[in-house]
């Protein structure tokens, strides 16, 4: 009995003591080890280029969970279990998880994308996706956008990533396109010199690069001018609002019409045979 015992004591107790030791010393070694690599990696990211913290906290719990899976394995490996169907296990799983999560995946690879290049950042006047707005917030999932009458819009990264981008807070200047038809029969010499005049007046032009004001197009029921002046970005709607009313008043004052399309239809009688 005493040699049954001492033999069970060698033969197992033993060598399961210590592959159980040995495990759970690899398993804190390596949770010791895992959070000193993401710290790492968040300073590595912080370090390399401007990007957003709620980026790097994603990038770290990521690398974070994959590499607690690998310590698991390891562990379970020391104690002895076949780990070579767990590790086929998740493959199989994360490829299903993968299929079913296909648009997420997209959107997420899509948020990482914006919020890597940043294309446009929160507060930016942007047209994406079809929508015209604000952008309040990027998460890896979905942009929140608000749009001029104070709608939010929740627009999926995918949608926003694989279509054109606008940025119109992206320079600090903008230029004005507005185009003012008069009719064929007013003073084109006056028309100009009005309009030269109005954007001479408003402070919000900048005088670099130079206001353009010139006849575009002899229209089929118009003579129409384009104004093109260069102001601050902020300043872009005002100025257009504004000028669209000084101009329509002054034109008014000097007796300069702006004419709407109208068509002339002839028509002939034949004579009674």
């Amino acid at each position: 009995m005493d040699f049954d015992l001492t033999m069970l004591i060698n033969d197992y107790a033993v060598p399961w003591g210590i592959n159980i030791a040995t495990a759970l010393l690899i398993f804190i070694i390596g949770r010791w080890v895992i959070n000193g690599v993401l710290s790492l990696i968040g300073k590595a990211i912080a370090k390399t280029s401007n990007i957003d913290q709620m980026l790097i906290d994603f990038v770290q719990s990521i690398a974070k969970a994959l590499l607690f899976l690998v310590l698991v394995i390891v562990t379970l490996n020391q104690l002895g279990v076949d780990t070579t169907s767990l590790v086929a296990l998740v493959g199989a799983a994360g490829l299903a998880i993968g299929l079913a999560l296909k648009d997420s995946l997209q959107n997420f690879a899509s948020g990482v994308m914006l919020l890597v290049l940043k294309p446009f950042k929160a507060g930016d006047f942007v047209e994406v996706a079809g929508v015209m707005g604000v952008a309040e917030k990027i998460t890896i999932f979905n942009t929140i956008m608000r749009t001029g009458d104070n709608k939010e819009m929740i627009i999926p990264n995918g949608s926003i990533y694989s279509d054109s981008i606008t940025n119109y807070s992206a320079r600090e200047t903008r230029r004005v396109d507005m185009v003012f038809g008069i009719s064929y029969d007013d003073d084109i010499k006056l028309a100009k010199e009005i309009l030269q005049k109005l954007i001479a007046e408003d402070e919000r032009v900048l005088p670099e690069p130079e206001p353009v004001i010139a006849l575009g197009e002899l229209g089929a029921s118009s003579v129409d001018f384009i104004v093109r002046p260069w102001v601050k970005s902020g300043d872009y709607w005002k100025l257009k609002w504004d000028m669209n009313e000084r101009v329509k008043t002054a034109f008014d004052e000097a007796g300069i019409s702006i004419p709407y399309p109208q068509m002339d239809v002839h028509v002939h009688q034949e004579a009674e045979k």
